[in-house]
């Protein structure tokens, strides 16, 4: 039933807008590689700005995967371990391109952020406070909150299409926002209510999270809702068995040159360890690993002082890539901090340190998509698994509210609660809202015009005063 309503969804939107009647041509490995390689540099705005731009791009514009595809990758990412939006990019472009292309979306999605922090990070060190800088950092904070409102209405308004799902959703905010409850158990709770709703009120949840709509419908995609899943993705014992050595492999060499080269207790060897127990614990995204990275690089290890990581964390959420890339300027500034190649190799220490921590951040994203990516590809459509998803997906949408909410208490009033309210960043940010949502305007455009303006004030600050 639910099948030939969305072909004669289809065929009605067929009518409607002919240039939608075929499916896009195949999309060469090729012409992956740019589209990943520019997402990577225009991906700000954290995961929200990231998956909002994937879903524009990859769902709406080139129609590379349908909605429900789209979705059901993402509610998979959104219970892993790590950065969401970079393990949607890895599932994708493993989905079209094999164990390749899912490799070079994984990690174009960082590269451009690592370039970037690193050479951020080595004018921090070098020159101090550049009030240039600072003032382009400071336009940008109000674009983040755009971008990541934005993102928070295009996704709830394709995921939370009845009471229930908004229910699933008002509660999550509230749990996250008032009480501090952990977003693992958030995401515990939204899948039991998803799957206890799909066993119950099977109607509530089949459309959830955009499931089954009339847009996914509407125009057929290369991954279609009802493409077979491609032979490289389909599970089978020997692919785990190959993924998990592979793996293994890749973790245990570096790890173990390391120790052989500088020993146990040396910087890099005890980064290594440290930032992959890091990524096995961000489960709910960057801001909820920060008091273990903040415990482990402030106090424990001391590789950088509190003030210079609440700068970097400035950094990282104002750079493209995924917001966890904070890790990368703590590698950089302990690096050089603790002088690992001597007084006057310090960038050089820097860079390496920063590499290395990256790296060993980010690998068990690549190593969980490839292990589970074939068996979440055997549930989609499959109400009994996609319903605890949806529920998933809608409770995501209270949690993204929350992360903007943060923002704004942090970048609108600056010194605390208790301090002054800032109106140029307010004004800055609903200007920045309404270019987005009312005037379609470009993220990198907004991002570029909010810079420019925090640069121009701080020029026109020293003359007013």
């Amino acid at each position: 039933m639910l099948t030939a309503l969305k072909a004669i969804n289809r065929e009605i939107a067929i009518k409607n807008n002919p240039s939608e009647t075929h499916t896009p041509d195949a999309v060469s490995l090729g012409a992956a590689f740019f589209y990943w390689l520019k997402l990577g540099c225009i991906s700000f705005g954290g995961p929200t700005g990231q998956i909002a731009i994937m879903h524009q791009d990859l769902v709406e514009k080139k129609r590379w995967i349908s909605e429900q595809r789209f979705l059901h990758a993402l509610n998979y990412c959104m219970v892993l371990p790590g950065p969401e939006a970079q393990q949607l990019a890895i599932y994708i472009g493993w989905l079209m391109h094999k164990t390749l292309g899912g490799i070079i979306a994984g990690v174009l999605f960082v590269l451009p952020s690592l370039f970037v922090l690193i050479g951020l990070s080595w004018i921090y060190m070098s020159y101090g406070d550049l009030p240039a800088v600072e003032g382009v950092l400071h336009g940008i904070k109000p674009a983040v909150i755009a971008i990541v409102l934005f993102a928070a209405h295009r996704i709830g308004s394709r995921a939370l299409k009845n009471a229930a799902l908004w229910l699933i959703a008002a509660i999550a905010f509230v749990a996250i926002f008032a009480f501090n409850v952990p977003f693992p158990w958030i995401i515990l709770g939204a899948g039991l209510a998803g799957y206890l709703g799909g066993r119950y009120y099977p109607a509530y949840f089949a459309i959830g999270g955009g499931h089954g709509s009339a847009k996914s419908g509407a125009a057929a995609a290369i991954i279609d809702d009802e493409t077979p899943t491609p032979e490289h993705a389909l599970f089978n014992w020997s692919r785990v068995v190959r993924v998990c050595l592979w793996g293994a492999a890749l973790w245990l060499v570096p790890i173990a040159a390391l120790i052989a080269t500088v020993g146990w207790q040396h910087t890099l060897s005890q980064m290594g360890w440290f930032f992959t127990k890091a990524a096995l614990l961000t489960f709910g995204g960057a801001y909820a690993v920060l008091p273990y990275v903040y415990q482990g690089g402030v106090e424990q290890f001391q590789w950088l002082s509190a003030s210079q990581m609440i700068d970097g964390l400035a950094l990282g959420e104002t750079t493209p890539g995924p917001l966890i890339m904070v890790v990368t300027f703590i590698g950089f500034v302990g690096g050089w901090s603790k002088q690992l190649f001597g007084p006057d190799q310090l960038a050089l220490a820097g860079v390496v340190a920063a590499t290395v921590v990256t790296y060993f951040t980010f690998l068990p994203s690549f190593i969980m998509i490839f292990l589970g990516g074939p068996l979440i590809e055997t549930t989609h459509g499959n109400l009994k698994f996609t319903a605890p998803l949806t529920g998933i997906t809608a409770a995501v949408v209270g949690v993204i509210l929350n992360l903007a909410a943060f923002f704004a208490g942090h970048i609108l009033w600056p010194t605390g609660w208790n301090g002054g309210f800032d109106w140029i960043s307010a004004l800055m940010g609903v200007a920045a809202f309404v270019a987005i949502w009312r005037y379609k305007a470009g993220i990198i455009t907004v991002i570029a015009a909010c810079g420019t303006i925090g640069f121009l004030l701080t020029l026109v600050k020293p003359l007013a005063g």
